[in-house]
């Protein structure tokens, strides 16, 4: 985000003195290598952030790193997940644990945290731990989403900086209360969306639309997320939360504190905790917030049971980019997981498919695009895969088609843990090393963007954004 602002020339596919369209003509008609050299040469903050962050790994591999004392709020799922890749990381001390569930989610965490030689306090009421606890730097809140306004606010008024999980609130009021904390207090708020630190997604941003244009114009986007027919969360029945405790926390029942995703007031629906990780890279990559959507959705698999959100959604938003208007497809789907969860981008010199599952992602040239030689010898990209080009190209085609486009690797590899980057970036910023990848802001904006999928589906119309809608 810093970056982008201090070199706004840069963003997009536009490159200072040399248009994107200029750049890609010139590379049929003059060495390749020199045009590549020139476009190098405007991004070597690109490389020195690189080498920078190379040096910090290593550094961090001998030991020789500050130490972060956080504590955990909500340990179920998803903060088992991020508990999960903290232990990872050198460096950082959980000190304490708070969840409701006592007997289970509580008891859990803190069990495993002591084996890993973290001995931790354990609280039920997060206002008790920021009353006791003493000497913290940060926190994680993974609760559901109905908390995330109240805990986070809370925590950055005892001066204690926060990583919050997505959805940011499940109100665009709360997520408001949130920024304007954060920038009352000065203390640092990032929100977890991921993509965002993820070297694969940074690399596919940084050099193959940012900096080479690989894609050309980007004419559209298109993502899902796709989930087969699960059964709803239970419990044991032994570790039953009491009646009287649930009350106290927001929850009518064990099986709305369970299965709260589905529920209004406390969650958004698959959409919103789904769909807002992809919605936030169509505005990220395209360097724009969406100036309309229009969706359709429905509890339509799930109708005669307690789910209150839509178990299918379909939206395509407008996004108005220096290029053009782009139309992005989304759609989330719990009834059927076919091809799983990625985002495509697709220009006319190329296509960009991306995912954070490590197992998917892929480059297409366009057939008239200038070959991609050059960028594949500076590693940009993978050689393409050469099986069944022959059949390809002596294939026998309708006048309506073209050939099937080469697929390049995107040559950064990925395997740790999804949401261990993202993190490790909080803990970097909170030592002072590194700006957030996420913060306040950036999330309030894919907040608006994505919360108003649910409005357009209850209007049933298409919505308009105004601009300053993304603004605080």
């Amino acid at each position: 985000m810093t970056e982008e602002k201090k070199k706004p020339e840069q963003s997009g596919s536009e490159k200072k003195g040399l248009g994107r369209r200029d750049f890609l003509q010139g590379l049929a008609t003059v060495p390749v290598l020199g045009a590549f050299a020139l476009a190098l040469s405007r991004d070597l903050s690109y490389e020195r952030k690189r080498k920078a962050q190379a040096f910090s790994h290593a550094r961090k591999r001998t030991g020789d790193v500050k130490e972060v004392k956080i504590a955990l709020l909500g340990a179920g799922a998803q903060g088992q997940v991020l508990m999960d890749a903290c232990l990872k990381l050198p460096g950082v001390r959980f000190t304490a644990v708070c969840d409701i569930w006592t007997e289970y989610n509580q008891r859990r965490a803190a069990r495993m945290l002591d084996k890993f030689g973290h001995r931790v306090n354990a609280y039920e009421d997060y206002r008790e731990l920021l009353a006791e606890e003493k000497g913290l730097d940060g926190v994680l809140i993974a609760t559901p989403d109905f908390w995330h306004a109240e805990q986070t606010v809370a925590c950055l008024e005892a001066g204690l900086n926060v990583y919050c999980e997505k959805e940011m609130s499940n109100t665009l009021e709360g997520a408001r209360k949130m920024v304007e904390a954060a920038r009352r207090t000065g203390k640092l708020l990032q929100i977890g969306h991921q993509r965002r630190s993820n070297p694969r997604y940074l690399h596919c941003y940084e050099k193959l639309i940012r900096e080479t244009g690989l894609l050309g114009r980007i004419t559209s986007a298109r993502g899902q997320w796709n989930r087969a027919v699960q059964e709803d969360l239970g419990w044991p029945q032994r570790y039953e939360i009491p009646e009287s405790v649930l009350h106290k926390y927001g929850f009518n029942s064990m099986h709305q504190f369970r299965n709260w995703r589905w529920y209004r007031g406390l969650g958004g629906g698959p959409i919103v905790d789904l769909g807002s990780h992809q919605i936030d890279i169509f505005s990220w990559f395209l360097g724009a917030n969406p100036a309309a959507v229009i969706a359709n959705g429905g509890t339509d698999y799930y109708a005669k049971t307690t789910h209150e959100w839509h178990d299918t959604v379909m939206a395509v938003y407008e996004y108005e980019t220096r290029d053009g208007i782009v139309r992005a497809a989304y759609q989330t789907l719990t009834t059927n997981s076919s091809e799983g969860y990625f985002e495509n981008f697709l220009g006319d010199q190329g296509t960009l498919h991306i995912s954070e599952s490590a197992g998917r992602g892929g480059v297409y040239r366009e057939p008239q695009a200038p070959q991609w030689d050059e960028w594949v010898r500076q590693g940009y990209l993978l050689a393409p895969e050469k099986a069944g080009q022959a059949t390809r190209a002596d294939a026998v085609l309708d006048v309506r088609e073209t050939i099937a486009p080469d697929r390049h690797d995107i040559p950064v590899i990925f395997n740790d843990p999804y949401h261990m980057p993202h993190l490790e970036n909080f803990f970097d910023a909170i030592r002072g090393e590194a700006d957030l990848t996420c913060p306040a802001e950036t999330g309030y904006e894919t907040a608006v963007a994505v919360l108003k999928v649910n409005a357009s589906i209850e209007a049933g119309r298409r919505l308009v954004f105004d601009p300053r809608e993304f603004h605080i």
